[in-house]
């Protein structure tokens, strides 16, 4: 089993975006901007805002976090966001998930600028990954390319099957491994005889947000199993523990590559966001 780890990995790539950074500043006279939009107090949401908010001080990128009251309109979100679209010292816009009951999340989303949609969830987005063209593509697919890549220095012909078909993760994470000429099945809750299909596979990710739920039945021996789930754990001794979709210390023995919950894709996604702010910031200067 190799421990296939995405803080050392993440860390060398943001090593490489902070000179990037540095050299786009310095041309342009500001560094590359980006907006995170907060709606009400979600614990977890804080947590991950504040982890990217950490990522960008450590490379320069500015971010800054506008936080509305959970009973915020979508009106006035929509509005804030159209103002950012329009200023050219912002480069980024994402809106942290999940939103408020009472917020349509897709109209929301939609509001912000297709090269301004760093987290690439935009419609636009999702339909240029589709078509294979340019575009930012979302971070945790990303991520678990890079991992991949990582862990195989060619996926072509690798079978791949996925665990989840959000389109968040699940969805475009098969489309860029169709990309690079995966084959893919993408699986879900009404999936039948999953923990067979997903013994055929040579990498198996998961991403449905159930601990525990891929054992050794479900992995071929040798293949590789990246871990996008994470989930709060509380012990019999009454602590807390971070878990993710695989049962690690089941899955481990037998699997060629595993990522560890956390450290594995969490690291990854919050890079590729740093990443695509400064492609989104370089793109738009270019077109001054």
């Amino acid at each position: 089993m190799n421990l296939l780890q995405g803080k050392p990995i993440a860390d060398a790539m943001c090593a490489s975006l902070k000179e990037r950074v540095c050299a786009f500043s310095l041309r342009y006279n500001q560094p590359p901007t980006l907006a995170l939009l907060r709606v009400g107090e979600d614990p977890a949401s804080g947590v991950y805002l504040r982890n990217k908010v950490q990522r960008a001080e450590e490379i320069g990128v500015h971010a800054h976090v506008l936080a509305f009251p959970a009973q915020t309109s979508a009106e006035a979100l929509t509005k804030c966001i159209e103002k950012l679209n329009k200023d050219a010292t912002t480069h980024g816009i994402i809106v942290q998930l999940p939103l408020p009951n009472s917020l349509c999340t897709e109209d929301v989303i939609n509001a912000i600028a297709p090269d301004k949609d760093v987290d690439g969830l935009t419609t636009v987005t999702q339909g240029n990954l589709f078509r294979g063209a340019f575009c930012l593509k979302p971070c945790t697919a990303q991520g678990i390319l890079v991992l991949l890549k990582t862990a195989h220095a060619d996926l072509t012909g690798k079978h791949a099957v996925i665990l989840g078909r959000s389109l968040i993760v699940g969805r475009p994470t098969g489309l860029m491994l169709l990309h690079e000429n995966c084959t893919v099945t993408l699986m879900h809750s009404r999936s039948r005889d999953i923990a067979a299909i997903c013994h055929q596979a040579d990498i198996v990710i998961a991403a449905i947000g159930k601990p525990h739920f891929v054992t050794r039945a479900f992995i071929k021996p040798g293949a590789t199993v990246i871990d996008v789930g994470i989930s709060r754990e509380i012990r019999s001794d009454g602590t807390k523990k971070l878990v993710g979709d695989v049962d690690f210390e089941d899955v481990a023995p037998i699997a060629g590559f595993i990522t560890p919950v956390p450290g594995g894709v969490g690291p990854m996604t919050v890079c590729c966001l740093m990443q695509n702010t400064i492609e989104a910031a370089v793109n738009q200067m270019k077109k001054h």
